[in-house]
């Protein structure tokens, strides 16, 4: 799916589902992950519901079709007053890597943030997507926190 053309970033449709898919389905086994097929229909259905507390979507939209998404959320901060901003999930086709289709889709977290009043926008990612992290490094600053998981 090569697409040269402009990229527009808008929020995510209901018709979008099988492209969203497409490109969610990608991000995972990026990861070496997965998600049953529950977690599929209740993810998009939060993602268009109107719940502040859900998920938000923005894709963005070429010539052909969907080439990235990004998932974000706001949330409450014991140190703020104002919500904050976590970017979950980011992802852009590798046919369009390269291009600023990551940096379209993070600017425009960047844009509802600043609408929403949440003074601040964080994610994580993995210490090995060193293609990823070239694009951090330039728009966000890298922090010395270690994420910890609970043991089960």
């Amino acid at each position: 799916m090569k697409d040269t053309g402009q990229v527009k970033i808008r929020p995510l449709r209901e018709e979008d589902q099988a492209e969203w898919r497409r490109l969610w389905t990608a991000y995972l086994e990026f990861y070496e992950s997965g998600v049953p097929e529950t977690v599929y229909a209740s993810t998009f259905a939060r993602l268009l519901g109107d719940d502040a507390q859900d998920y938000s979507c923005l894709v963005a939209e070429g010539e052909n079709g969907l080439v990235g998404l990004t998932h974000y959320l706001f949330h409450r901060h014991a140190w703020k007053v104002e919500n904050v901003c976590y970017l979950q999930d980011l992802y852009a086709d590798p046919n369009v890597r390269g291009q600023g289709v990551g940096r379209k889709l993070i600017e425009a977290v960047y844009a509802a943030a600043d609408d929403a009043g949440a003074p601040s926008v964080y994610w994580l990612t993995q210490e090995f997507n060193h293609t990823a992290r070239k694009l951090y490094d330039r728009i966000g600053t890298k922090t010395p926190f270690i994420r910890y998981d609970r043991v089960v």
